[in-house]
């Protein structure tokens, strides 16, 4: 049976696929490492306490009807303040958007600023902006970062496609890569996106940038997060924030998301998703809205958090170098930010102990599945070429005392490889 063209043409998901290899392997009682999954074991990482018992207080109060279609005002209200006083970003209650996580904000962005056939820029690895590209009808221009810039697009990447673009997405940090912009490199490209804008006059269609920041309150280090509306005040006119309670504070099943940008926009996106319905639960919103003024408890989580975050990232960014030093086939990038660490497998052309050669990247996917029991996402479930021996390995469900365990059964698998 004929469906629409969109149906018919949507490509399916690599992640859901090894998703499903994965659930059947260990139904069946095999050993697996999951590093796949960009989310949380609430029984490692859960949710903040307080975050926790404001939630079963709203629904005890019945906080179980409706909420506004652009999200409750208090909530709105908190998220001002939050965001003022955390980032120095000053949005008002009309330029913020709440809907059920970053998703539908996503979508809202891209339904509101592109027509059929207009240009979408997007660098690869990146975490779906293909399929919403897709769902738009857009016309797909994609960058493939690499190593050399920590995976990460560039001005000079961007600017040969800029002068016809509809729309920029950028995310930092980024997902896949837990790698993050460094503040000469987003000034140039804000540099670059006003200047196009300004030749483009009054009559002609602005580039907008959708800025992706759902990891920004997780660096590690000296890493600092920079945003273009800080860099340079004018972006301000040109961009569209995407955030949410998800990954700061473990929380992607309570379903709280915001997007931040011009009035003119938020209203337009407001229209679109009020359509779709998909807004933030009224209770998770109530819960949301007074979490965010209890700042004492949002430093003593995010402290804790993230020092165990970035102890699973370090010691098995450590585990890579030793694999590396003791000569085998592959590399990892030191941790930046968010939950993932970017990892190669150089393994393609390799032979296993049987005398079967790993033609290709999806063959040594599978070969490291099978034989060390480590599952990671590869840098093609998220656009790049078939041929990228890049992965995305994620600490969300990271259990520390598995950590040297894994390192060891990879150490044992890479050998078995002529």
């Amino acid at each position: 049976m004929k469906l629409s063209h969109l149906s018919e043409t949507l490509i399916g998901s690599e992640i859901v696929k090894l998703g499903s290899e994965i659930k059947e392997k260990i139904r069946q009682g095999a050993r697996i490492y999951n590093f796949t999954v960009g989310d949380f074991d609430p029984s490692i990482f859960p949710i903040p306490k307080e975050l926790e018992d404001e939630i079963v207080e709203a629904y005890r109060k019945h906080f179980t009807n409706y909420p506004a279609a652009e999200g409750n005002l208090d909530l709105r209200e908190a998220l001002h303040h939050f965001i003022k006083e955390s980032e120095g970003l000053d949005y008002g209650t009309n330029e913020i958007l709440v809907a059920s996580g970053g998703r539908p904000l996503i979508y809202g962005v891209f339904r509101a600023i592109c027509d059929k056939g207009d240009k979408v820029i997007y660098a690869v690895p990146s975490w779906n902006n293909n399929h919403y590209t897709h769902f738009v009808g857009g016309e797909h221009i994609v960058i493939e970062a690499t190593e050399a810039t920590n995976f990460m697009p560039t001005a000079n990447d961007i600017r040969p496609f800029i002068k016809e673009a509809t729309l920029l997405s950028l995310c930092s940090p980024q997902n896949p890569t837990g790698t993050t912009f460094r503040k000469e490199e987003l000034e140039a490209i804000c540099d670059m996106v006003l200047e196009e804008n300004k030749r483009r006059g009054e009559t002609e269609k602005k580039l907008f940038v959708m800025y992706d920041q759902m990891y920004w309150q997780l660096t590690y280090g000296d890493i600092h997060h920079y945003n273009p509306v800080s860099l340079r005040p004018e972006m301000r006119e040109y961009t569209i924030f995407i955030d949410a309670v998800s990954k700061v504070f473990a929380a992607t099943g309570v379903r709280v998301g915001w997007g931040m940008g011009p009035a003119s926009v938020i209203a337009k996106m407001k229209s679109i998703l009020t359509h779709i319905g998909s807004w933030a639960p009224m209770a998770e919103q109530k819960a949301v809205a007074k979490f965010l003024t209890d700042r004492e408890a949002i430093k003593k989580y995010l402290t804790h958090y993230k020092a165990e975050l970035e102890e699973r990232l370090r010691r098995i960014h450590a585990g890579f170098m030793q694999l590396k030093k003791e000569g085998l086939p592959v590399e990892a990038i030191a941790p930046e930010a968010a939950i993932y660490l970017t990892i190669k497998l150089d393994l393609a052309g390799r032979k296993t102990s049987d005398g079967k050669t790993l033609e290709n990247q999806s063959e040594v996917t599978a070969y490291i599945l099978n034989a060390a029991g480590l599952a990671v996402v590869p840098f093609y479930a998220f656009g790049t070429s078939k041929q990228s021996p890049w992965y995305r390995l994620s600490v969300g469900t990271c259990k520390k005392e598995e950590i040297d365990e894994m390192i060891s059964k990879l150490r044992e698998a890479l050998n078995q490889l002529s």
